[in-house]
C-alpha cells in the first residue's frame, strides 16, 4: 500500500506524475475544484467581512468521498495542483474539504518532467495563503459584480445577460473601436511609383519629395503638377546609403504572446490554444519513454528561462547550426508589470524536436508544440544581419527613393520569424550595384489614388495584446473572456474580426451609464494591481473588497431604480412560418443565429439560416448550393433540398466543371492563397 497520497487536478497529470514517483506514492485527480460559491445565490456575506460561503460542487460528492478515504489511509498528503493562484486555491479547498486535522504538503513544479517532479518532492512547502487570498479576492470581486449587475440587466434588458470586470472592458474596447470606424472620414491621397532599369536589373522606386518645395500628394492635381516637372526618362543617382542592420529574435512565449501567435499562424482561438497547451503540459505518451510533459506551465507572464534549459538549447543550436548561430545570453530582466511567477512557455527539452515528437502528437498538438519549440530555440539564437540600401534618384528636382534589404546572415530566421498583425516588411528586395552620379532610366511612372483606412477591427490576437498592454486581466482570463462575450451574443466574428451586436451595444451603454467604474480601464487596471498586492502580502483582501463595494453598492441600487426598461425587438426574417403562417424572426441560439416562429410558444417551428451562393447542386442538378454553419461555427456547403439530396462540401463549389474529367470544381483557400481545384483529378488553376 502506498504511504503517500498525491492529489493533482487531472487524470492525465496524475498518470504522468505517478510514473516518476514510484510505488510508494498514489496519485489521484480532484478534477479541478471540489468547492466553490453556490450558483443559486451570491454566496458572499457582505455584512460579515465578505465571508464566502463555499459548498461542494454539484456532482463532486462521490469523488470527494473517495478522496477522503484515500487521505485517511495515507501517512502524508501532497497537494500538487498547478503552480498559480488558482492551483493554490484548489490545494487550500482540498485541505478544508478533506479535513483540517491532517498535515498537508504543497509541491509545485513548472514542468512535468522526472527531474522537476523529484526535486519538488524533496522540498515540499506549505500552502501559500497570500496567493489563496488573492484568488479568493478575485473570485469574490467577480461574484459581487456579476451577481449584482446581471439581475438588473435581466430585469431591464433581457434574461441571460451578464456583466463582469474584464469582459465589460473587452466589450467596451470593441465598441469604442467600432465607433472610431463609424466616425472615420476617409481622406484622399496619391502615390507615384516608378519602374526603373539599370543595365539588366529592374527595380522599383517611389516619389519622395520635390527638391525646392514642399508638396503632399492629396489630389490628382498635385500628381499632375509633379509629373509635369519630369524631363525625360533619365534619373541621376544622388545618393546611395548602405547600412548593416541587426534584427533580434522575439522572446520566448508568455501566455498572451502564445495566444496571439497561435491565432495568427495557426488560426487557433485563445480557448483552443490553452486546451492544446494543457495537453502538452500534462503529458504525452511517448511510447518507450512513457508519458512526458512536453512544455512548461502555460499560464505565465514571464519570458524568463532557467539556466539549465538555456544551456541545453544553446548546445543544441551549436551542434545543429554552429557557434555563429548561438545568440547572446538573455538579460533575465523581469518584464514591467509581470508577476514573473513562472518561466516562459518553452519545451521541457530542446532535444525533443517537433519532428521527433510528431508521431506521438495529434495534428493540433504537433502544430502548437512546433510553434513553442521554434520560438524558444530562435529566442536564444544570434540576430539576423540585413544589408540595407537606400537610394535617391532625381529628375529635374523630382526625387524618387528606393529601399532595398537583403539577408546577409539568417541567424534566428533560420528557424522562426514572428508574425505581425500588419504587413511584414519585404526581405531580399535587391537593388543594383550602382554608384552616386550614375544614371538610371524610368520605364514606367504609375500614379495611384488611395484613401486612408479606418483603424482595423480587433482580431483575437489584437484584442489579447491590447488587454495585456492596458493591464486588464491576467494570463488565465483572456480565453474565457473572449469566449463569454461571444456566447452572450455581445459580439459576432466576421472574417476573424469582432463586430459588436445591437445587444452588445445596449449592454455596454447600460453598464457605462450606471456602472462607470466597471468599464473604466484605469479603474480595472488599478484593481488588478490591488490583487497583485494581496498576493505579495502588501494588502488585505477584505480591505480591497470593502473599498470597492462601498462605492459599487449604491450604483446597483440606483441602476435598479432609474434604468429604463429596454425592449429588444426581434429582427424580421422576411418570410412566414410554413406551419402556422406567422412571421418568422431571427433569434440567437447556442450555435449562432437561426429563424424561429414569432408565434412562440404556441408554434415552436425553427429553421437554420441558409444563404444561396448562386450555384446549382453538382450532385442532383435541381437544388441550389447554400452556405451553412456547423456546430463549431465552421462554414460548409450543402444542397437546399436536404435531406432529399445529401450533397456536402467543405470547399465552395464555383459552378463550373473540370475541363479534364468534367467533375465539379471548388475554390480552396490556404492563408491568402486561393486556388480552383477539381474534386476528382489533379486539375487546378488560379482563383480569380
Amino acid at each position: 500500500m502506498a504511504d503517500n497520497l498525491v492529489i493533482v487536478e487531472s487524470p492525465a497529470k496524475a498518470k504522468t506524475i505517478e510514473k516518476y514517483l514510484g510505488k510508494r506514492y498514489k496519485v489521484v485527480a480532484s478534477m479541478g475544484h471540489v468547492r466553490d460559491l453556490p450558483r443559486s445565490q451570491t454566496g458572499i456575506d457582505t455584512d460579515n467581512n465578505y465571508e464566502p460561503k463555499y459548498i461542494t460542487i454539484r456532482g463532486k460528492g462521490p469523488l470527494l468521498k473517495d478522496l477522503k478515504k484515500e487521505a485517511n489511509k495515507a501517512k502524508k498528503i501532497f497537494l500538487a495542483s498547478d503552480p498559480d493562484r488558482e492551483g493554490e486555491a484548489i490545494a487550500w479547498h482540498l485541505s478544508h474539504a478533506l479535513g483540517e486535522d491532517k498535515e498537508y504538503y504543497r509541491v509545485v513544479f513548472n514542468e512535468i518532467t522526472k527531474d522537476a517532479i523529484k526535486e519538488s518532492f524533496k522540498h515540499p512547502g506549505e500552502i501559500n495563503q497570500k496567493l489563496v487570498d488573492a484568488q479568493q479576492a478575485r473570485r469574490i470581486l467577480d461574484r459581487l459584480v456579476g451577481y449584482n449587475i446581471s439581475p438588473v440587466l435581466w430585469k431591464k434588458v433581457k434574461k441571460g445577460l451578464s456583466a463582469g470586470r474584464v469582459q465589460s472592458v473587452a466589450l467596451k474596447l470593441i465598441i469604442d473601436r467600432e465607433n472610431e470606424i463609424r466616425a472615420f472620414k476617409p481622406e484622399e491621397y496619391w502615390t507615384i511609383t516608378g519602374q526603373f532599369k539599370y543595365g539588366k536589373h529592374k527595380f522599383e522606386g517611389k516619389f519622395n519629395r520635390l527638391a525646392d518645395e514642399k508638396i503632399k500628394l492629396k489630389t490628382n492635381e498635385h500628381v499632375e503638377y509633379v509629373l509635369s516637372k519630369l524631363d525625360g526618362d533619365a534619373f541621376n543617382v544622388d545618393s546611395v546609403e548602405k547600412k548593416e542592420k541587426k534584427r533580434f529574435p522575439a522572446k520566448p512565449f508568455t501566455t498572451s504572446s502564445l495566444q496571439q501567435e497561435a491565432a495568427r499562424k495557426l488560426n487557433f482561438k485563445a480557448r483552443k490554444t490553452m486546451m492544446v497547451a494543457q495537453q502538452l503540459y500534462e503529458g504525452i505518451d511517448v511510447k518507450k519513454a512513457g508519458t512526458i510533459g512536453l512544455i512548461t506551465y502555460m499560464r505565465t507572464d514571464s519570458t524568463r528561462i532557467s539556466p539549465v534549459a538555456q544551456k541545453e538549447a544553446t548546445d543544441y543550436i551549436e551542434n545543429q547550426y554552429g557557434n555563429d548561430f548561438v545568440g547572446p545570453k538573455p538579460s533575465g530582466k523581469k518584464t514591467e508589470g509581470s508577476q514573473d511567477a513562472h518561466e516562459a512557455v518553452r519545451p521541457t527539452s530542446a532535444n525533443r524536436t517537433p519532428e521527433n515528437m510528431k508521431q506521438y502528437l495529434s495534428r493540433d498538438q504537433y502544430r502548437l508544440y512546433k510553434l513553442i519549440w521554434d520560438r524558444f530555440i530562435a529566442s536564444l539564437m544570434a540576430p539576423a544581419i540585413l544589408d540595407t540600401v537606400r537610394m535617391e534618384m532625381s529628375n529635374n528636382g523630382v526625387i524618387f527613393r528606393s529601399n532595398g534589404q537583403t539577408i546577409k546572415f539568417k541567424g534566428f530566421m533560420q528557424i522562426y520569424v514572428e508574425s505581425r498583425d500588419d504587413e511584414e516588411e519585404e526581405l531580399n528586395n535587391r537593388l543594383p550595384e550602382i554608384e552616386e552620379g550614375e544614371t538610371t532610366n524610368s520605364e514606367q511612372i504609375d500614379p495611384k489614388q488611395h484613401f486612408t483606412q479606418p483603424p482595423p477591427r480587433f482580431t483575437e490576437a489584437r484584442l489579447v495584446k491590447t488587454l495585456e498592454e492596458v493591464g486588464i486581466g491576467r494570463p488565465s482570463t483572456y480565453a474565457p473572456t473572449l469566449d463569454t462575450i461571444q456566447k452572450r451574443n455581445y459580439v459576432k466574428v466576421d472574417q476573424k474580426r469582432f463586430i459588436p451586436t445591437e445587444l452588445g451595444e445596449i449592454v455596454n451603454q447600460s453598464v457605462t451609464q450606471y456602472f462607470p467604474d466597471i468599464i473604466d480601464v484605469e479603474f480595472t487596471r488599478t484593481m488588478e494591481k490591488s490583487l497583485d498586492d494581496i498576493a505579495e502580502g502588501d494588502a488585505s483582501w477584505v480591505a480591497v473588497i470593502d473599498e470597492f463595494y462601498k462605492g459599487f453598492e449604491p450604483q446597483v441600487s440606483r441602476a435598479d431604480e432609474e434604468m429604463e426598461k429596454i425592449e429588444i425587438k426581434d429582427e424580421p426574417a422576411g418570410e412566414d412560418c410554413e406551419k402556422c403562417g406567422s412571421p418568422m424572426v431571427y433569434k440567437m441560439g447556442r450555435y449562432g443565429k437561426f429563424m424561429a416562429c414569432s408565434n412562440f410558444p404556441d408554434c415552436r417551428n425553427t429553421k437554420a439560416i441558409v444563404k444561396s451562393i448562386g450555384v446549382k447542386c453538382p450532385k442532383c442538378n435541381e437544388g441550389d448550393v447554400v452556405e451553412r454553419k456547423s456546430k463549431k461555427n465552421r462554414i460548409f456547403y450543402g444542397c437546399d433540398r436536404y435531406p432529399e439530396c445529401d450533397f456536402i462540401s467543405w470547399d465552395r463549389p464555383i459552378g463550373r466543371s473540370c475541363p479534364k474529367c468534367e467533375h465539379y470544381l471548388v475554390e480552396t483557400k490556404k492563408g491568402k492563397t486561393a486556388k480552383v481545384k477539381c474534386t476528382n483529378c489533379d486539375y487546378e488553376e488560379k482563383a480569380e
